[in-house]
């Protein structure tokens, strides 16, 4: 049975092809064909009928089929008789390539025995392509074989048989080899290479050729093979570089083994011919030499000592390499190596043309020094710029390309600032960048632009009176800002008359020290103010100077002893005082008055009165009042008293010892009719005394009335003086005191009859103003000490200020008076300084 398939046409078109041939052979023996390849079921014979047995006794005779060794590849089936391929049939793989092929079967049917011998022929198809031993084959073949040169091959096999088995060979196309074929009779077809051109193996080191073997079935199968030609070399190539010239960059200051360049030669050749060595040529000086190390092997170029831009920015390195053929060939190069520049190098600052010391007054745009600057690196690495040292006076300006000028940029001034330390600092442009650092000391020159300098512009001397010739009395001192001879000062003074005398006469000044000294003793009773201006002239060209006002006020001493006066209307002398006296007054009446002076001044001449005791150690009726001098009975007078009294009144002042003068007073003792008129007016200037004191109130009314108005006329008239004109310079002139007493008889008297003030300069001649009070009950203005007070300015202040002080004091006397008709005030001219 044929089981017909689509996937089994070509073998069903086969077994048609071969079912006639199948025959009967004599003696019992059967022949059948069958292709090999056959599916399984196909249809091999009719076994059974072909054996003329019947299919009804298959079963029951035990109808088998035996194979030795191929009892599975075919089959019968009992139920037709049909003899049927079983499992593929492989006739490569049961004949080989043996031309015939054939499956012997024994065919056994027992009951009764007998044996049928039955052959399958397996007929060959073109099922195996041919098939070359090696997928590859290698050929060496020297570049130097010559033409028609003859390189046999290894052919391919076909395991097929017969025509299937014809081989017919083809070489891929190629400029190099044809493909000739060699028959071997009954042994096929041999193929051979035939050199046509010839080989370069720089050009082409090897060559890949495809064999094609195509076998005589039908349909046709091929087999191929790759010849790889292999070209073998030969010393005919020098080694070349890639390129002829090579240009590297590299920092300055690499390290020693630092990879420069790795040169790459390449040789055509093969083998030895193509080991090569690389060298310096000769043409590289040693300077190079020792700069860099080649490797022979490799071709690498390395740093082999410092690199230094500023040294060189440039090599050119000459290689040569060789190859190690017969003869060695050479190959050359320039290796062309750019040193790039690191910021290695600090700026250098120098300065030159230094104009030291600067004078003070020197012009803004004086140049005090030339700066240049330069760097050893290249590009931003050596763009340096320049900077100085912040907030003095200086500046630097850019003359040229590195090259600066230090020049005064604003006004010097050697008493604030007499040395500058200045620092030019240099920077390149380089990252991280670098910088050097001068120094320039600029000392500053003195010009004498200080005149000399007194701590104030006047001073107060308090000297007392007789001292000893040559004294010193003060030092004055100035003080120049300048330097060496512009500060060194020397003192004078300034001439004047005071009064009829030369400054000169009374004062000097030492020329260096500015010592003040008293040329003679002075009195303060002749002069209690000497005013003066000391000169002090530095040494410098021109020479500039200053003047300080000096006020010596010469301080009493108790040098006078108190002095009596005359009575009033006595007409002078000092003698006794006489006074006439009613035996008819009562306790309490004044009948006399001591009046004294003392040339001094202050608590030297606070003068008091002291009644000395009689002689015999009798109580006088009379009594002295301590510091007016008034003379007042004690007691009623009687017919018991004598009718002369005489009485010694000791005046004493209050200086340190005291000095002392004793008055003598001699009083007659009357009747009341015998009293002389000429008494009557110092009881009345009593009686008004006690009506003073009655009327208190009214004099309170009328002093206050009066402070008000003269308080204007006071403001009035020095607003009118400060509009005047001042007096001319100079204008010295004598003073009096003025005394103001608060009743008609008093204990201060005039120190002294004349007074002359001095003034040695500009400005009006000053007063002042001294007040004392005795060891009474306080009042407003009492004081044991004397006050000197100095007051600034011009004419009409200082009159402004007197007759502002004057009326206060009137008027204060004048309230005092109301309360303490003891107390008085004593103005001199010297008090407003």
């Amino acid at each position: 049975m044929l089981v017909y398939t689509p996937s089994n046409q070509r073998a069903l078109r086969l077994l048609l092809l071969l079912l006639p041939a199948a025959w009967k052979a004599g003696s019992g023996q059967l022949h059948y064909s069958v292709p090999e390849e056959a599916k399984h079921g196909t249809f091999v014979g009719r076994i059974a009928q072909d054996l003329g047995l019947e299919l009804t006794e298959l079963v029951p005779r035990l109808f088998r089929v035996a194979s030795t060794g191929h009892g599975d590849l075919l089959e019968v089936n009992l139920q037709n008789g049909v003899l049927f391929v079983n499992s593929r049939i492989d006739r490569e793989e049961l004949c080989g390539r043996s031309a015939e092929c054939s499956i012997h079967l024994e065919v056994i049917v027992d009951r009764p025995l007998q044996v049928f011998h039955v052959e399958v022929e397996v007929k060959d198809i073109n099922d195996n392509a041919p098939v070359f031993s090696v997928s590859e084959q290698k050929l060496l073949i020297p570049e130097s074989r010559l033409l028609d040169s003859r390189f046999p091959l290894e052919g391919a096999s076909d395991a097929d048989v017969g025509e299937n088995a014809v081989l017919t060979y083809r070489l891929s196309p190629n400029e190099f080899f044809i493909l000739d074929i060699i028959n071997k009779k009954d042994k096929g077809k041999s193929p051979v290479l035939v050199l046509e051109k010839m080989l370069d193996r720089e050009e082409n080191p090897q060559l890949q050729l495809l064999l094609t073997a195509t076998d005589g079935g039908k349909p046709e199968y091929t087999g191929s093979v790759t010849l790889l030609i292999l070209v073998l070399d030969a010393n005919d190539n020098a080694p070349v570089f890639d390129r002829s010239v090579y240009e590297v960059k590299m920092y300055e200051n690499s390290a020693n083994q630092t990879l420069v360049i790795w040169l790459n030669a390449s040789d055509a050749d093969e083998g030895i011919n193509k080991e090569m060595i690389y060298s310096f040529s000769t043409l590289v000086p040693p300077s190079v030499r020792r700069k860099f190390l080649m490797n022979e092997k490799t071709g690498e170029i390395r740093v082999n000592d410092a690199i230094d831009f500023e040294d060189s920015n440039t090599y050119e390195i000459h290689v040569d390499v060789t190859d190690k053929g017969n003869p060695p060939m050479v190959g050359h190069c320039t290796v062309l190596v750019e040193v790039l520049d690191e910021n290695d190098n600090s700026p250098t600052v120098i300065i030159t043309s230094l104009s030291l010391p600067v004078r003070e007054d020197a012009q803004v745009g004086t140049v005090i020094a030339l700066i240049s600057v330069s760097d050893r690196d290249s590009g931003a690495n050596g763009q340096v710029t320049c900077s100085l040292t912040p907030r003095v006076p200086f500046k630097l300006v850019s003359t040229f390309k590195n090259y600066y000028s230090l020049v005064l940029d604003s006004a010097l001034d050697r008493e604030s600032v007499s040395n500058y330390e200045l620092v030019v600092t240099a920077r390149d442009g380089g990252s991280p960048p670098l910088s050097a650092t001068a120094s320039v000391s600029v000392e500053v020159a003195d010009v004498n632009d200080n005149a000399p300098a007194f701590a104030q512009p006047e001073y107060t001397v308090f000297v007392k009176e007789n001292n000893p010739p040559g004294c010193h009395i003060f030092t004055v001192s100035a003080r120049d800002a300048d330097a060496q001879e512009n500060a060194r000062v020397s003192y004078s003074l300034v001439e004047r008359r005071v009064g009829e005398r030369a400054l000169s006469s009374y004062v000097s000044v030492h020329a260096e020290s500015g010592k003040v000294y008293a040329l003679q003793p002075l009195d303060h009773e002749e002069l209690e103010l000497l005013q003066f201006q000391v000169s002090a002239r530095d040494a410098g060209v021109p020479p500039l100077g200053s003047n300080v006002t000096l006020q010596v006020f010469v301080l009493d001493e108790n040098d006078n002893a108190p002095a009596l006066l005359p009575r009033p209307g006595a007409g002078g002398g000092g003698g006794a005082l006489s006074e006439l006296v009613s035996r008819s007054v009562g306790a309490g009446h004044v009948v006399a008055k001591v009046r004294a002076v003392d040339a001094d001044s202050g608590y030297n001449a606070w003068l008091s009165f002291e009644l000395q005791p009689a002689a015999g150690g009798a109580r006088s009726p009379f009594r002295v009042a301590l510091y007016t001098g008034e003379i007042s009975t004690t007691r009623p007078l009687d017919e018991a008293d004598p009718p002369r009294q005489r009485l010694l009144v000791l005046v004493k002042d209050h200086g340190e010892p005291a000095l002392t003068a004793t008055a003598t007073v001699l009083l007659s003792l009357v009747e009341s009719g015998q009293a002389p008129k000429a008494s009557s007016r110092v009881l009345a200037g009593a009686a008004g005394a006690e009506t003073a004191l009655v009327d208190v109130n009214v004099y309170l009314i009328v002093a206050i009335c009066a402070v008000s108005s003269l308080l204007v006329l006071t403001l009035l008239l020095y607003t009118a003086l400060r509009c005047s004109a001042p007096p001319r310079e100079g204008a010295c002139g004598p003073g009096k005191p003025t005394l103001v007493c608060s009743s008609a008889v008093g204990s201060w008297s005039y120190s002294q009859q004349r007074r002359q003030r001095v003034c040695s300069g500009e400005g009006a001649p000053k007063t002042d103003l001294m007040a004392f009070s005795p060891s009474l009950p306080p009042c407003p203005v009492q004081d044991r000490e004397m006050e000197e007070q100095s007051i600034e300015g011009d004419y009409s202040r200082k009159v402004g200020y007197y007759f502002f002080i004057s009326i206060c004091c009137f008027v204060n006397n004048i309230l005092l008076t109301a309360f303490h008709p003891h107390i008085c005030l004593r103005i001199s001219p010297s008090f407003l300084i």
